[in-house]
């Protein structure tokens, strides 16, 4: 990977819908050239996929949570299929600390966060903290050194 194709990936972290011309132009490449690299990276699973940034609140899920959760890794084998099934979690990491879990969450209610931190409790202990506000959101890497 050369710093072309790192120019490329910060761009499309900023927008991954930047058309070829655009992106051909920054990097003073060709469009195919682009599009050759793009799809290299995909190849080379360094872009893993295209997504679309949702606004949650706007759709009305008003509560965003972290959860911590003690799992024991003998529960694991049950643990994650059953974490992977529930579509309110956003994200869920095996960790370092006093948890081994820590999932984030987002729901409709304070009521619906509670019906599923019930839930996940049958795992082990957890703790919950309720986002107030964000000060920065979800985003790649915005310099890629080396």
């Amino acid at each position: 990977m050369d710093q072309i194709d790192k120019q490329i990936l910060v761009m499309l972290q900023e927008n991954a819908r930047y058309p070829l011309k655009l992106l051909a132009e920054k990097v003073f490449l060709s469009s195919p050239a682009v599009a050759a690299r793009i799809t290299r990276l995909e190849k080379d699973g360094i872009i893993k996929g295209y997504h679309t940034d949702i606004n949650w609140i706007k759709l009305g899920y008003h509560i965003t949570a972290f959860i911590n959760l003690e799992v024991v890794p003998a529960q694991k084998p049950e643990f994650y299929p059953f974490i992977k099934a529930c579509p309110n979690v956003m994200e869920c990491n095996c960790v370092t600390g006093n948890y081994s879990m820590l999932i984030k969450v987002c729901f409709q209610s304070t009521m619906d966060l509670d019906a599923f931190i019930g839930e996940v409790q049958r795992f082990g202990k957890t703790s919950t903290q309720i986002v107030f506000s964000t000060a920065v959101e979800h985003r790649g890497i915005q310099t890629l050194d080396n």
